[in-house]
């Protein structure tokens, strides 16, 4: 053996292996094995030549080069969890059992509760246990609605682990610039290497970054590059700048105008309308101004609406969309873009000087006041105007479409999250004291969790008495869902008196008592864990 080199042993081998794999093929009657063993059948003497083969094969392999050993794990400056808190923890993500259908039972649904506890460490500035980290990327994994309070919760870990983990890589497209470090303000050379040869990803993560701290330079950036940048990418950094939108925007954005692109410029035109002082603002006011007047002529004043004849080029500049939706006049099309985009504050002087609840209060002519009050609405959301917001939302015992106030529900619930939540959680509580439940349920998707005493005690009131008028229980499964997430756990004390089964009457739903005490004992049952979830999570706890 000393005279054959490793290379003509390895062809041989391979020769061999080759010769063994053709005889298969062919069929030993064809051309029988060239090893064969005296004695031995040529199939057996095949298939034992060819095991030694394998055996042959296997021993000569050679283990292959050692991967690079990754990079150490970040640390995590945040404090670490109480232990009480990191057990509850623990429990929370064992639980991966899911709503499901059918009778929930008494118990608390645990994978309901992780996105409060997520939202509470956070609130704290815990940081999250390294031997959690696998569990709590699972969930977020299988949940978008956890993914962002879990991964501020998981910090640089995530990202580190989600590198060396396919199925985690949620996290680093969820991560600004796709987890890639961005350069602070301050380093005006990374900053301009990173905006000219970075990612797009990378590019938007610096832009969104520096505009919630430097937002002129932020739009320097944007401006050194525009005329270069492809339309959906030009649309996407021109979104970045309703952070911190401001005056010194409105030359950029007046440019953006006359952009090629008609997403481009309906969203400059957006932004611009949102800036009361705008060029923009002045024109579509004056537009808007032709359009809406007070009718002098009757008994009593009211107002009066022309809608506009045409669409004209300067007002397709300036982001009205010319084409109607299918189902809508051009006219009403046209003049609810125009009042949506002229400031608010020009309604008193138009018209009479009257407050905006006066304003709202007036009866409008030929069937235009629902549209009216509806451009209105958008108006008030997109200037975060309150005392519109106020005066269109109405009283809350207003009929959803009678009288001054918005024309839809979802309407009144945008115009809601521009009032302070203590007003807004007062509004909705008269609302489902005047209302019920049955239509409450996205007002209350709106206001600040917990819920206000007035708010949370109205909510349980309306489901005791629609407990005892015996309506179909299930029907309100959602409001108690929401009631178990944003109830104040201070008011546990409160539905004592709910948990016994009552008397069912004749015409209530089969088997609805026993439901309701039993979704009722889970509500207590759900702040009482909710409450105990707090207390772990405060640095005292022995």
């Amino acid at each position: 053996m000393s005279g054959i080199s490793p290379t003509q042993d390895t062809a041989a081998a391979a020769s061999s292996w080759d010769d063994l794999v053709t005889t298969a093929l062919l069929g030993t009657d064809r051309r029988p094995p060239a090893e064969a063993a005296p004695g031995r059948e040529a199939p057996v003497a095949l298939l034992d030549a060819a095991a030694v083969a394998t055996v042959r094969r296997r021993a000569g392999l050679l283990p292959g080069r050692a991967a690079p050993r990754p990079e150490p794990a970040p640390g995590d400056p945040r404090p670490a969890l109480p232990a009480a808190a990191a057990r509850r923890l623990a429990l929370l993500l064992a639980d991966r059992s899911g709503g499901g259908g059918g009778r929930r039972g008494s118990s608390p649904d645990l994978t309901e509760l992780l996105p409060q506890w997520l939202a509470a460490a956070n609130a704290h500035g815990y940081a999250a246990p390294p031997q959690a980290l696998p569990a709590l990327l699972d969930a977020a994994r299988g949940r978008t609605d956890l993914r962002p309070a879990a991964l501020a919760f998981a910090g640089p870990r995530a990202l580190w682990l989600a590198r060396l983990n396919p199925d985690w890589r949620f996290a680093l497209r969820a991560a600004p610039g796709g987890g890639a470090t961005l350069p602070g303000a301050g380093d005006g050379e990374a900053v301009r290497r990173v905006w000219e040869e970075g990612l797009f990803a990378e590019r938007v993560a610096l832009l969104g970054a520096l505009r919630a701290r430097t937002p002129g330079r932020a739009r320097e950036l944007l401006e050194e590059t525009w005329r270069k940048e492809r339309a959906e990418d030009r649309l996407m950094f021109l979104d970045s700048l309703r952070t911190g939108l401001c005056a010194e925007d409105e030359p950029f954005l007046e440019q953006a105008l006359g952009d090629r692109s008609r997403n481009v410029r309906a969203t400059a035109a957006e932004l611009l309308s949102a800036l009361p002082g705008s060029a923009l603002a002045g024109r579509m006011a004056a537009r808007a101004a032709a359009c809406v007047a007070i009718d002098h002529t009757g008994n009593s004043a009211g107002i009066v609406v022309e809608a506009p004849l045409e669409c004209d080029p300067s007002m397709e500049r300036d982001g009205v969309a010319a084409r109607p939706p299918a189902g809508r006049g051009e006219r009403s099309w046209w003049l609810g873009q125009l009042v949506e985009a002229a400031p608010l504050g020009m309604w008193p002087g138009r018209l009479g000087g009257r407050t905006p609840r006066e304003i709202v209060a007036l009866p409008v002519a030929d069937g235009w006041q629902g549209e009216l009050h509806a451009a209105w609405s958008r108006a008030a959301v997109r200037q975060r105007d309150a005392e519109w917001s106020r005066a269109l939302l109405g009283a809350p015992s207003a009929p959803e479409a009678g009288g001054p106030g918005a024309v839809s529900l979802a309407e009144r619930a945008k115009l809601l999250a521009a009032l302070e939540p203590g007003e807004r959680a007062a509004w909705v509580a008269g609302f489902i004291a005047a209302h019920g439940l049955s239509e409450a349920f996205q007002l209350l998707g709106v206001c600040a969790v917990p819920w206000a005493a007035p708010l949370g005690r109205a909510v349980v009131d309306a489901l005791d008495i629609a407990r005892d008028a015996g309506s179909y229980p299930w029907s309100f499964s959602g409001v108690m869902g929401l009631a178990e997430r944003c109830l104040d756990p201070a008011q546990a004390a409160y539905l004592d008196g709910l948990l016994a089964i009552p008397d069912e009457r004749e015409d209530a739903a089969p088997g609805s008592g026993g439901y309701w005490a039993e979704a009722f004992q889970r509500l207590v049952g759900t702040l009482r864990l909710r409450a105990a979830m707090a207390a772990e999570l405060e640095p005292d706890t022995p």
